[in-house]
């Protein structure tokens, strides 16, 4: 008498079952983890921008908040996004004592349905003029910074 050999559908559901319980735990890590990672965009584009404003500053007496203009038209050459299109800059000016444009503060603002709108840990980030980095979210400044 010859025995068959094979995989029984018994088997075969086992398998799936016990592969559906390891997806189910890996996508949302991994899913943590590019959050995570991506998070870097927004910190690079804030940093360069605070370089631009910087050198800026040493040739006009005074911050713009224009970003995308040419230097030579009054603006830091920058795109208004970051370099991988996830968040969106902005510069807002603020005045120190009498005198307007001798401050500001950048954001970066995730862009809503470039998938770093989910992340809730970090979500705005930001930097000032005096190097104060802030961002918005419960994981707090030095935690999204580092």
């Amino acid at each position: 008498m010859q025995t068959q050999r094979g995989v029984t559908l018994m088997e075969l559901l086992t398998v799936i079952v016990v592969l559906g319980i390891l997806v189910s735990i890996a996508v949302p890590s991994y899913r943590q983890y590019v959050l995570r990672t991506n998070r870097t965009d927004a910190k690079s584009a804030l940093m360069q921008l605070q370089a631009a404003q910087e050198k800026f500053y040493l040739q006009n007496n005074a911050y713009t908040d224009n970003i995308t203009a040419r230097s030579q038209d009054g603006g830091l050459g920058l795109l208004s996004t970051t370099s991988h299109g996830l968040y969106e800059l902005g510069v807002t000016l603020k005045p120190v004592g009498d005198v307007a444009a001798q401050g500001y503060t950048a954001t970066a603002t995730p862009i809503t349905g470039k998938g770093q709108s989910d992340d809730t840990k970090c979500a705005q980030f930001s930097i000032d003029d005096a190097g104060q980095k802030a961002v918005t979210g419960p994981l707090g400044s030095i935690a999204c910074w580092q």
